[in-house]
């Protein structure tokens, strides 16, 4: 697997392991293959692994510890989010980022994931009634005590990343980006370029859209929160799928899935990019490894966006509630 710089953390593989769909985010899921593709992912040469301690209210990160039993736990960044505030019923509540909150969760983290250290430690996203530098402030202690070894931060602006980063240096800001989800080529990723920060790039599939399996009559689980998402309503979806068609005429002349081309398109974006791919399944997980390995010239890159024009795309990526809430769309 070719390795990338995660910014002041160095070097991961060109692509690493979303864990969140492992935990019923996308419906029930069974967990000797999530182990299995956890164990395929190490092989493959995938280094980072991205959880978050609200995943499944600490199920995702238990069970990425029984996952890495008997493995080389310094061969693995483990990138974590916190902050979440989930009820009992599974319903957000909001986001936590006190100084205080930053140290409790962390505690949790460190017993369920069964290590003495994370090696990347973000807010899952800003907290408006705590500054930034507060919590990131909290951050550097806990980097000070050795209990984490580098900041990153999530779905934050380019404000928030400079006040962020004047603070402690930030190695990484995780940011969904894919062909349908392109707003942060206007600012945000200008600014982490200027201050040597790394992106690691959420849904580069968009949430499944771009996987080619997607089709309009689809069923979905229960506790999928795709239900939810506007690009998945059905007054949007059809018009959706027609980018998703376009785009599969393109990746058969590839002779490539519309998933590997999808994420190839992110891998060509900037050697400071790392897609974060939340695969499910060994076989889902073996497309992303052959993706990581498809080279594209400027002639199929200029076809496979005049296939998914961003402006084309009918929808915003999470419900309105959730889209007021993000530092990185404002």
């Amino acid at each position: 697997m070719e390795q990338r710089t995660l910014g002041v953390a160095g070097p991961v593989s060109a692509v690493g392991l979303g864990c969140m769909g492992m935990s019923g985010a996308y419906g029930p899921t069974d967990r000797a293959e999530a182990i299995a593709t956890i164990h395929a992912a190490l092989d493959a040469g995938i280094t980072l692994l991205d959880t978050g301690d609200f995943y499944g209210m600490g199920h995702n990160e238990l069970l990425i510890a029984e996952a890495l039993r008997g493995r080389d736990r310094d061969g693995v960044v483990l990138s974590v989010k916190f902050g979440g505030l989930r009820d009992p019923g599974g319903g957000f509540l909001g986001f936590d980022g006190r100084p205080a909150a930053v140290k409790s969760s962390l505690a949790y983290s460190l017993q369920r994931l069964g290590t003495d250290h994370v090696d990347v430690y973000r807010p899952a996203r800003l907290d408006p009634d705590v500054p930034i530098e507060d919590t990131v402030g909290a951050i550097a202690e806990c980097i000070e005590a050795g209990w984490v070894r580098h900041l990153g931060l999530s779905e934050v602006g380019a404000d928030t990343i400079r006040k962020a980063h004047a603070v402690h240096p930030v190695a990484d800001v995780q940011l969904e980006y894919s062909l349908m989800s392109r707003g942060i080529e206007t600012k945000v990723l200008p600014t982490t370029r200027e201050l040597g920060i790394a992106t690691t790039a959420y849904g580069a599939l968009s949430r499944g859209l771009l996987s080619g399996n997607w089709s309009a009559g689809r069923a979905m689980a229960t506790g999928d929160f795709r239900a939810h998402a506007p690009r998945f309503a059905p007054e949007n979806l059809a018009t959706n799928l027609v980018l998703v068609d376009a785009l599969e005429q393109v990746a058969t002349e590839l002779g490539a899935s519309v998933a590997e081309v999808a994420m190839a398109w992110v891998l060509s974006r900037g050697e400071d990019i790392v897609p974060v791919i939340g695969a499910r399944t060994t076989d889902q997980l073996h497309g992303v490894v052959r993706a990581a390995s498809l080279t594209l010239n400027r002639g199929q890159l200029a076809a496979i966006e005049a296939a998914v024009p961003a402006e084309a795309v009918v929808g915003t990526r999470y419900a309105a509630p959730q889209m007021a809430g993000l530092d990185s769309e404002r």
